[in-house]
């Protein structure tokens, strides 16, 4: 129902209650905005610190079989801190793929390219190695000091 002048009346406010303020609803966007981008730092953060570059890293550069269910394996071991002492995880598998023998082999400081041999056993023929990964957190029964 219109007036005569074309205007539409106001809607009763006992039935359809008060016209909200688009404060509220501005400040909800205001709160949502920043969540978000808190949530992208983090997220961005969180990716930057597990997908950057390893301080210290290993490559297989050979391995050979040993009597007795042993492997040699050499590794070249790449840091960014030279004077630091590190420690690489190599590890045998047998012909399934498992896990069948590991060795934590010190890495002493030097050279920022180093190459190191270790003969890890295995509780089976093992018949590939490799390197599970490096630190710098060397354990406290293979420190040097």
């Amino acid at each position: 129902m219109t007036t005569g002048g074309g205007a539409r009346p106001a809607p009763l406010a006992d039935r359809y209650g008060t016209a909200g303020t688009d404060g509220s609803k501005r400040w909800r966007r205001w709160l949502f905005a920043v969540v978000a981008v808190l949530v992208s730092c983090v997220i961005a953060w969180v990716a930057y610190v597990n997908l950057g570059d390893a301080p210290i890293d290993a490559e297989r550069v050979a391995f050979e079989n040993r009597p007795g269910n042993a492997m040699e394996i050499t590794i070249n071991v790449t840091r960014d801190d030279p004077d630091k002492a590190g420690v690489c995880v190599v590890r045998v598998r047998d012909r399934a793929g498992a896990e069948s023998g590991r060795r934590e082999v010190l890495v002493p400081a030097g050279a920022g390219h180093s190459r190191v041999s270790a003969v890890v056993k295995s509780i089976g023929p093992p018949v590939t190695a490799d390197v599970y990964g490096c630190s710098y957190e060397i354990p406290r029964y293979m420190s040097t000091s």
